[in-house]
């Protein structure tokens, strides 16, 4: 294992604590809806403010989730976890404390894989345990005062905390939309980062190599993969600064101000000692049969490094194409539709072509169309069955490259003509009448004796050009690849 890149002659560290809003309809110890951007205080019931005589009740769908994470990263689901009571104060946490787990929380260890750029990267993880979120202070538009939104106090968190292996702001990014693609995947979290479902904390120091770790500082709600970079990069360079200058780092929360990409601290940083844990005497712990793991397990989808290498193995992928493929899991079923699409009908030794070719045009035509218009794969204008009979057109020398081009861009648009209407209706169908083509190829030899001349003295471009007069001749329609062996006969 290579040694990290030094950044000023200081080694970076980087932990980062994940908090992930679980996709249940209710909060966490309540029945109350999480729905996003319901009207302030609507959505928060007598328990979410711990009003006196209310209970807290666990939310089976919570649990179930957790366990799956824990499932998909290799860790240890506990047969037992506890819940605690944080104790601190803040005009967003009505009850005065939150309820989490600390001691023994309901996922322990794991591992994320990854790659950053060709090299492969494995970070571990400390802890993922339960939790409620708080509610949400709002500073806008109160002349000069703080309001207060209750809706998402009670709202079931997966906090999944690293260990501090992470030594570049690209290596916590490439961690963490490795870890939101994950959790989206499993669909234990829609991974909303604008509505605040997967935000991130990033703890970071630095220190010269070999050193002891230094003093760390947390950037807290970064809600972008761009805010993260930028507010790590920032920090960096600040307290490399800082410790260059002879001044002493102060362990502290900050936050990342995005119109002047700076961060500043908040307060100082709490220790655990500080938050008074002391376990929920409102909660029993929470017990997990080995019989409920099963169950959550025969559930699962298959994971996407599982699938990469089914699409490797199977499909015959390289393995860039098969992790492109597994981007997300629409993604990756779009994939196994127009796969199967392309292979409908067919009865010759070509079927191992078709799945290279359906993965070429989803990282082509497909994948530009979506950056361009921002869309998901689910909200493509087009169907897989479409796409993959216009793809067997293509195979079957009924149309140029080219001329898929425009059928897709008019599919694209919201045409729903057949493919072949289309082809013939756009002129677009190649010509593959040999004797007709012969005669086209027959005519540009005797208008081009320069380029013939050239092409036997050893001038390979002269080739080329001659394929071109062969396919202005047919106005476009000629097979190239028919064209130039019949070319390359006539030529001796």
């Amino acid at each position: 294992m290579s040694a990290p890149a030094l950044i000023r002659g200081y080694e970076v560290v980087i932990g980062l604590e994940t908090h992930t809003q679980l996709s249940t309809a209710s909060k966490i110890f309540s029945g109350a809806s999480t729905t996003f951007g319901a009207e302030p205080n609507t959505q928060a019931c007598a328990v979410d403010l711990a009003l006196p005589g209310t209970l807290p009740v666990m939310n089976r769908g919570a649990v179930e989730r957790a366990i799956c994470f824990g499932l998909a990263v290799n860790a240890k689901v506990a047969p037992l976890s506890i819940f605690a009571r944080k104790n601190y104060f803040y005009p967003d946490l009505p009850k005065g404390y939150q309820i989490s787990q600390y001691e023994t929380p309901v996922v322990q260890g794991g591992r994320i894989e990854f790659l950053l750029g060709d090299t492969k990267k494995v970070v571990r993880l400390t802890r993922a345990h339960l939790e409620e979120d708080a509610g949400k202070s709002l500073h806008e538009d109160f002349a000069g005062k703080t309001g207060i939104d209750l809706n998402r106090a009670g709202t079931p968190l997966l906090e999944i905390v690293s260990e501090p292996e992470m030594r570049s702001s690209a290596e916590a990014v490439e961690y963490a939309r490795t870890l939101h693609a994950l959790v989206v995947w499993l669909g234990i979290c829609d991974g909303n980062m604008q509505e605040g479902s997967f935000r991130c904390d990033a703890n970071v120091s630095v220190r010269k190599p070999g050193a002891p770790f230094g003093i760390r500082r947390e950037i807290k709600n970064l809600n972008s993969f761009r805010f993260l970079q930028q507010a790590i990069d920032f920090e960096i360079q600040w307290q490399i600064d800082r410790v260059e200058d002879g001044l002493a780092i102060e362990q502290a929360t900050v936050l990342f101000n995005a119109d002047t990409g700076e961060t500043r601290a908040m307060r100082s940083k709490e220790d655990a000692q500080d938050y008074r844990y002391f376990p929920d005497p409102d909660l029993p712990p929470l017990v997990i049969a080995p019989e409920w793991i099963e169950r959550v397990k025969a559930a699962m989808p298959e994971l996407p490094a599982a699938m990469a290498t089914r699409f490797a193995q199977a499909d015959g992928l390289p393995a860039y194409d098969a992790a492109m493929m597994t981007q997300s899991l629409p993604f990756a079923r779009w994939y196994e539709a127009l796969r199967d699409a392309c292979e409908h009908g067919e009865s010759g030794g070509a079927a191992a072509a078709w799945p290279k070719l359906a993965a070429n045009w989803l990282m082509g035509e497909v994948s530009k169309k979506l950056n361009a218009e921002s869309r998901e794969i689910a909200a493509a204008p087009i169907t897989p069955a479409a796409l993959g009979a216009l793809i067997r057109r293509v195979a079957e020398g009924a149309i140029s490259h080219n001329g898929a081009r425009q059928i897709f861009e008019a599919l694209w648009s919201g045409e729903t003509a057949e493919i072949d209407a289309l082809i013939d209706a756009k002129g677009l169908r190649q010509m593959n009448d040999s004797s007709a083509l012969e005669a086209i190829v027959d005519e540009v030899l005797a208008r081009n004796e320069k380029s013939v001349a050239e092409y036997r003295a050893g001038k390979d471009k002269a080739f080329n050009a001659l394929v071109g007069q062969v396919m202005k001749a047919s106005q476009g329609k000629a097979n190239p690849a028919q064209a130039g062996e019949i070319l390359k006969r006539k030529l001796g």
